[in-house]
């Protein structure tokens, strides 16, 4: 079980713009930073009171990441990829079936700004 994950962002401010677009379909929204109350240099997204997905401005990590956002329905998969997609993510895989890891997952996959694999997925049949 994971608790959060932190992404190291290039430029801090041009990725929580991504992230408010691309993540607002499935429900995550800006819910802390750090420290509170200057410019962050670090932005939570979640649930309220629950971040589990933090940006920081760093250097980004050599490679890119993974992360799978869970998705209520396909709608919200489909959202997600269009959203992130208009906030200048690029496509690496647009929303269907994935039927190699199992009949029901239904996905789609976007580039962030720093190359980051960020995916959308439903389980529902």
């Amino acid at each position: 079980m994971i608790d959060h994950i932190s992404f190291a962002v290039s430029d801090l401010s041009a990725a929580l713009d991504f992230y408010d677009t691309a993540l607002a379909p499935l429900g995550a929204v800006r819910v802390m930073q750090d420290p509170p109350d200057v410019p962050p240099l670090a932005v939570g997204y979640g649930t309220p009171n629950t971040p589990f997905f933090w940006l920081h401005a760093d250097t980004p990590a050599a490679g890119s990441l993974h992360v799978a956002f869970t998705a209520p329905d396909r709608a919200a998969v489909d959202a997600f990829h269009a959203a992130a997609l208009a906030a200048g993510g690029r496509d690496n895989g647009a929303p269907g079936l994935r039927p190699h890891y199992h009949l029901s997952y239904y996905a789609a996959f976007v580039l962030d700004l720093n190359g980051n694999n960020i995916e959308a997925v439903t389980h529902e049949a």
